[in-house]
């Protein structure tokens, strides 16, 4: 099941809702929790049952772990760090066991010479990412950073499905308080209000702008033989700008749903297109990603406390990973080692003591970040370089669709000059004019739904 569903909107959500808060009118505390684990599960296993007991297989191995890692080591003789090992190595093997598999016999192939056959295991939904959120709990466990909670608290805090499938990455520390909080358990109407808003920008930006732009970016980059210099920079720029506002939009919609039931997920992404340069850049993209690269990755490898020459190689290898965490494919490790070094170049930059033009610096860093999502999209390293030699103008020159110009001038100019949902939403004023605005959005949105034919995946579901 997708946000951008009518099973979704109509059904699953509504009904999720009155049941959860009923349970808690009633005071059926523990049954309301439960109640939710069960319709989030529900939510994951719609797409494919049969991965139902990965997920629950995972959630059980990773309680069992962290309850181990929280005991004081005074208390009883173990060796943490060996658990914790044991714990990150399960999780890692069996996201690489479904991700990376394929990745490797290719490898071991093209080198070897040998024809292993592919076990071609379809993706199980969200593996990424409840992956990553299950191994910073069993690093804060080992850290003494978390509490004793039960099974079904951790469930809650694993599979609350507003962020099950796409994130953001959340810490315990910032989900299961909210839980435990009275007053979230009686509705709140200002966030059911400010819900709705958040869900119906989310959405907008997903089925009326990201699905239109995917129209294009797909043509040029899957369809076409060649493309000409308008033609790649229109390819590009509609990626660019369809990968913005698919997962903003998804992150819009998952903060927005979570706001009605009393639970504020962290900000995900904060205008990073505006960043003045690419450390920027990453502070602004994907936030919750990038705290878990620094803090269970960058800093675990010495971070800026070792020498110059240890920390760029820190950074690259963060990056790396980084790409490689995104697909199993060497486009998207090139596209991480490119980021990787734009890193290290920035620091040079700075401890040089250089200074640039602050447009320059924005020009530069978001032309970079606009080739380097060529590698990220590309099916192949022979598909990013049909894009890049048109790009460089290899094919001629020739006029495209005025229609498509404008879509990528408009994309430019609510991108720069609107507003993002962070700000609105701590600016929030229920009016009649902000249900006008809400309702607008909403059926442009359902008429975009049914004229582009309905339901379309998110693209963070891929990775």
């Amino acid at each position: 099941m997708i946000f951008n569903s009518y099973e979704f909107i109509f059904v699953f959500l509504p009904f999720t809702f009155y049941v959860y808060f009923y349970l808690n009118s009633k005071r059926l505390t523990e049954a309301s929790k439960s109640f939710l684990v069960f319709t989030s599960l529900f939510f994951y296993s719609w797409w494919n049952i049969l991965y139902l007991p990965l997920i629950l297989s995972s959630l059980l191995f990773n309680y069992v772990i962290g309850k181990s890692l929280n005991i004081k080591s005074e208390q009883k003789k173990i060796n943490k760090k060996s658990i914790l090992t044991i714990g990150i190595v399960a999780n890692l093997f069996l996201l690489g066991y479904f991700k990376y598999f394929d990745f490797f016999i290719f490898n071991v192939n093209f080198i070897m010479g040998s024809n292993i056959t592919f076990i071609k295991l379809a993706l199980p939904l969200a593996i990424s990412f409840f992956t990553f959120q299950q191994i910073a709990y069993l690093v804060d466990s080992y850290r003494f950073e978390t509490k004793e909670y039960d099974f079904l608290n951790y469930a809650l805090f694993i599979t609350f499905f507003p962020q099950l499938i796409a994130g953001p990455i959340v810490h315990h520390k910032e989900m299961m308080p909210q839980f435990a909080l009275i007053r979230n358990k009686a509705k709140n109407y200002k966030n059911i209000a400010c819900g709705l808003f958040i869900f119906s920008i989310g959405l907008f930006k997903k089925v009326v702008i990201a699905d239109i732009f995917a129209i294009w970016a797909t043509t040029g980059f899957d369809h076409s033989i060649s493309l000409t210099l308008l033609e790649a920079w229109a390819t590009s720029l509609s990626y660019t700008f369809q990968l913005y506002f698919d997962f903003s939009g998804y992150t819009d919609m998952a903060i927005g749903t979570a706001l009605l039931f009393n639970i504020n997920l962290p900000i995900n992404f904060n205008s990073p297109y505006k960043a003045g340069n690419i450390q920027d850049f990453w502070r602004r993209w994907h936030i919750t990603l990038s705290r878990f690269l620094r803090d269970y990755v960058y800093i675990p490898l010495g971070g800026n406390r070792a020498g110059k020459s240890r920390v760029y190689y820190n950074l690259m290898a963060t990056f790396i990973l980084g790409g490689l965490w995104h697909g199993a494919g060497w486009t998207f490790i090139f596209w991480g080692t490119l980021h990787g070094i734009a890193l290290v170049i920035h620091r040079l930059w700075k401890n040089f003591g250089f200074t640039m033009n602050k447009y320059l610096s924005w020009f530069i860093t978001f032309n970079f970040v606009n080739i380097a999502w060529v590698f990220f999209r590309a099916n192949g390293l022979s598909d990013a370089i049909k894009v890049l030699n048109g790009m460089v103008g290899k094919n001629g020159i020739d006029m495209i669709n005025p229609i498509w110009i404008l879509a990528i001038i408009l994309g430019f100019i609510i991108v720069f000059f609107f507003r993002n949902s962070n700000y609105n939403l701590v600016r929030f004023v229920y009016s009649k004019m902000m249900i006008f605005y809400v309702s607008f959005l909403l059926v442009c949105s359902f008429v975009a739904m049914r004229l582009l034919g309905g339901q379309s995946e998110f693209l963070y579901f891929n990775f």
